[in-house]
């Protein structure tokens, strides 16, 4: 065991602040990290104010964790001392039911071990994310980083750059597919390079005119205002693929009839409230709904290995960790382009 510098929340709703915890020693199979930096998501504010209603408490969050290899365990065959690495939202599974043997290890039958506000495996032992100066993680939910990526930049796609990679890996996206992006923001903006990258036809779907220039900036070929009905009108059926990432209320019928014949339409984001759904609109074009999670661990190594090959990754703002507080408020206030990463030097 060993004493970590972290910052954590002790109650729903408090501020993060300086904390201690406990790492593990490294065990045979483990791989211990120095963290250089960690992304912060969204659903780290959800998680330290209790708005899924399971946070543990005290709670160190972060699972945009990136940084370098310091210690290996004697089995470890894949790391050693020097190497970037990464950890995403998990840092375990059972890794024998049917959904781990698949490499689908985030839906876990006996439930994953999640990076932080969960337990490790044997169901007692707590985890703790990135904002720390440190982890130990073992070696099968480790990830390569690399060298060519800006190592501040990649840490989002520890999160943000799986779960919109993985729907666009999931439905074939190739060149020539019509791909529409609903929202730019954290997830949004990770969409519409990863989608230019696997060259489909990318059109920006946004309430905002103001964010039509970054959206080409970004990769996108088109933009259309979804505050205006004749964006509507004028793409009706017009796509093969919906990327959708808002989690405020929104018309899915009105989306789902951008669709083409056997178009789909992937949730990422998750409104407050129940949203409903028109069987007419799916039955009359044959068209999917569906949903995503992040990705399992083989995808994420594929996916930080296609953003090296394209050099994708996040459009930033790198931040002292001292900062934390004032960039959860910025971030309810979509006062960010488009991902704040913690700089843990600053610890």
């Amino acid at each position: 065991m060993s004493l970590v510098k972290a910052y954590a929340t002790h109650s729903a709703g408090a501020p993060l602040e300086p904390f201690q915890i406990e790492r593990r020693a490294v065990g045979p199979t483990d791989v211990q990290i120095e963290i250089a930096y960690c992304g912060i998501c969204h659903s780290d504010i959800h998680q330290v104010r209790d708005e899924w209603g399971r946070s543990l408490f005290p709670m160190v969050p972060g699972h945009e964790i990136v940084g370098r290899v310091t210690a290996v365990g004697a089995q470890v065959k894949a790391f050693q001392p020097g190497d970037l690495a990464g950890v995403g939202c998990m840092v375990d599974s059972c890794r024998t039911c049917p959904s781990c043997q698949r490499k689908l290890e985030q839906f876990c039958e006996k439930g994953v071990a999640w990076s932080y506000n969960s337990t490790e495996m044997d169901r007692l032992t707590r985890t703790y994310g990135g904002y720390s100066s440190q982890v130990v993680v073992a070696e099968a939910f480790t990830l390569k980083v690399p060298a060519s990526l800006d190592l501040a930049a990649s840490a989002p796609l520890l999160c943000a750059g799986i779960t919109t990679y993985s729907p666009l890996r999931r439905w074939n996206t190739k060149k020539g597919d019509r791909v529409g992006v609903v929202g730019l923001g954290g997830l949004g903006h990770m969409a519409v390079k990863i989608a230019a990258a696997m060259g489909a036809e990318v059109t920006m779907l946004s309430t905002s005119k103001t964010k039509e220039a970054d959206a080409r900036r970004l990769g996108a070929h088109h933009f259309a205002l979804t505050s205006d009905d004749a964006s509507f009108k004028g793409l009706a059926g017009h796509f093969d693929l919906l990327i959708d990432t808002i989690s405020a209320p929104h018309d899915y019928n009105k989306y789902l009839g951008l669709l083409r014949v056997e178009g789909t339409m992937v949730l990422l984001g998750i409104p407050p409230t129940p949203i409903p759904v028109a069987a007419g609109v799916l039955i009359g074009g044959r068209r999917n709904l569906s949903g995503s999670l992040i990705g399992g661990i083989q995808e994420t190594q594929e996916m930080l290995d296609f953003c090296a090959e394209h050099h994708i990754v996040s459009d930033i703002e790198l931040i002292p960790v001292q900062q934390v507080n004032q960039a959860y408020e910025r971030m309810l206030k979509n006062d960010v382009r488009y991902r704040f990463v913690l700089d843990m030097k600053t610890l």
